[in-house]
């Protein structure tokens, strides 16, 4: 794995404990930061925070004063924040009209009202540390968005705009940018990637040809909070394969999953 380049200061990777997060935690560590892994799951953050030799913040990001918290506590602790990737999401996969309100409510708590969180949150502690870098995970469901994930598709194309708007405001001092993944293989994905009709769907639907890795996201947020994209803000950058040039690789897919579980 390239450690290249650099990402110095401290780090902080919500939603650390598993998937994207994960390989985030130990992209960043490799790359010379200090990191916080952040995630609800208290054993899942000690785990990657020992593997990485990082910091472990047990605290959900859709508990505004908690987040902030955690955020001040990483900043101490690591010397400085210089950088954090608002990685943390949740999704659901049904009909529009058969969600309940407090489905929607989590959804939009965690993907948006999270994400806003971190971003106040951070700016201030950034600043200190003399400037630094946010990423903001959305997924390319808020470019094109897919059947099954109203509620999620909106909240993401939120996250695109709420970057946007920072990084508009924040300029020069803080450089905000979202990245907007397609289909990745995490543990919340195995039900698509596990079954040969699907994954042949979604790979014939990309023209790469395979599904995304956490190592791909990893690649792309490493080198935006590096100082190699120190001209590059306020940007979405969907990270997809290619699928997007195709009609809709995932909806044969979805349209099948909704008619087995919606």
């Amino acid at each position: 794995m390239s450690v290249e380049p650099r990402v110095e200061g401290g780090a902080v990777v919500t939603g650390g404990g598993s998937g994207i997060g994960a390989a985030l935690a130990h992209r960043l560590s490799a790359a010379g930061a200090q990191v916080g892994v952040l995630d609800r799951d208290g054993d899942a953050a000690q785990r990657v925070a020992d593997e990485v030799g990082g910091l472990a913040l047990v605290v959900d990001v859709a508990d505004s004063a908690a987040f902030e918290d955690a955020l001040r506590t990483a900043d101490r602790e690591l010397g400085g924040l210089r950088r954090l990737v608002n990685n943390a999401g949740v999704g659901n996969l049904k009909a529009l009209e058969a969600y309940t309100d407090a489905e929607v409510d989590l959804i939009w708590r965690v993907n948006v009202s999270g994400t806003y969180w971190g971003l106040r949150a951070a700016a201030p502690l950034v600043r200190a540390a003399g400037g630094g870098s946010i990423v903001n995970v959305a997924s390319v469901s808020g470019v094109r968005p897919t059947r099954g994930e109203a509620p999620y598709a909106a909240a993401k194309a939120a996250v695109v705009a709420l970057s946007a708007a920072a990084a508009l405001e924040w300029a020069p001092d803080i450089r905000v940018n979202c990245v907007s993944p397609g289909f990745v293989r995490t543990p919340l994905n195995e039900l698509l990637a596990a079954e040969d009709g699907w994954r042949a769907t979604i790979e014939e639907g990309t023209p790469m040809a395979r599904v995304g890795t956490p190592d791909d996201v990893a690649d792309l947020v490493q080198f935006l909070l590096s100082e190699r994209a120190g001209y590059l803000t306020g940007q979405n950058v969907v990270l997809d394969g290619g699928s997007m040039l195709t009609s809709a690789q995932m909806d044969p897919v979805l349209r099948d999953l909704l008619g087995r579980f919606g």
